[in-house]
């Protein structure tokens, strides 16, 4: 028997396919033709770790990869903070994700792990905590993103229900942590703190998880994870002023003097899909990424601690492994 990993090249799909193989798990990492595999060359050459090509997008080859298959973890997706391709996220999002169910269910797969987020759920007004009572918004249209992903979710809770699918769906927060080869917005920051380039900060607060918890999480779910339900994958809240204090401290490099207020940058974060179009140069925030750092991030990981052992590491821990892992590939 072996585990899928959709997305095994991503940020986390890396860092799951690696704590697999530490746990001596036969791995099957999907990826397409065209994905850069620099972000597994570490276990690239491990006889338990088999790179098989295919794409979520076509039924036929998720056939073939999900034969004999344990676990199906299903990571791969497309996430971004820019104005895009609405039909593309949707597709890949929510239809593809139609597609591993129903590979799932030809191939008696024993269990599906979802990759769902915390943005798929209902944002309760800010003065609640948000736990895995707050059901998925799939009437969410302010976000395509967070729509595909309510949608997706209830899809496989659907499988559970009408096909007898053993499914578990994981709801991570913003994740944070080292071996983001693909240099996500929030490493960018990290990256450009510590280079001295970053002169400006956003008010606001967030809650982050380091991958390396979030990818045991996803462990764990297959574990000990009850059939059809769902489990937030949470770390720490903390502001971006503490974030800029910590990076600080950790780096020598000041922490920006000037903050500006979220809804001015709301303001200025209307231009920035031209800016965008025009330099192709990814603009430090966006309206989606400001109404993220004014949302609700009181968020609770205690049903996953209690029924999966959960237990995220403090945020600063993770925030110094990055600085060090960034400097390690010569970013810093």
């Amino acid at each position: 028997m072996v585990d899928i990993v959709t997305g095994a090249n991503g940020y986390l799909g890396n860092v799951l396919v690696k704590e697999l193989l530490k746990r001596n798990r036969k791995v099957r990492a999907l990826v397409r033709n065209t994905s850069n595999l620099k972000s597994l060359e570490s276990v690239i050459h491990n006889s338990n770790l088999e790179i098989v090509k295919g794409d979520i997008l076509d039924l036929n080859s998720l056939y073939s990869a999900f034969l004999d298959a344990d676990a199906v973890y299903h990571l791969a997706g497309k996430i971004t903070l820019m104005p895009g391709d609405r039909r593309e996220i949707y597709n890949i999002n929510y239809l593809c994700t139609k597609n591993v169910i129903q590979a799932c269910k030809e191939c008696d797969v024993k269990r599906l792990i979802y990759t769902s987020s915390i943005h798929a759920l209902t944002q309760p007004p800010l003065d609640k905590i948000i736990n895995e009572e707050i059901p998925y918004c799939i009437s969410n249209y302010k976000s395509i993103y967070d729509r595909s992903k309510a949608l997706a979710s209830v899809e496989v809770l659907k499988s559970v229900e009408e096909h007898g699918l053993d499914t578990v769906i994981v709801n991570p927060t913003g994740i944070i942590g080292p071996y983001d080869f693909q240099i996500s917005a929030l490493t960018k920051t990290l990256i450009d703190f510590s280079t001295n380039k970053l002169k400006l900060a956003i008010e606001g607060a967030y809650n982050f998880v380091d991958v390396r918890d979030v990818a045991i999480g996803h462990i764990l779910a297959y574990e000990k994870g009850k059939k059809g339900e769902n489990y937030i994958l949470s770390g720490e809240r903390i502001t971006v002023s503490q974030l800029m204090n910590m990076l600080e401290e950790i780096t020598g490099v000041k922490a920006p003097k000037y903050y500006l207020p979220a809804n001015l940058a709301k303001f200025i974060a209307t231009f920035m899909p031209i800016y965008y179009k025009i330099t192709k140069i990814k603009p430090y925030f966006t309206k989606y990424s400001i109404d993220v750092l004014l949302s609700n991030s009181n968020i609770s990981h205690e049903k996953a601690t209690r029924e999966l052992g959960y237990n995220p590491r403090p945020i600063k821990e993770s925030i110094r492994d990055t600085i060090s892992w960034l400097k390690q590939i010569g970013y810093i």
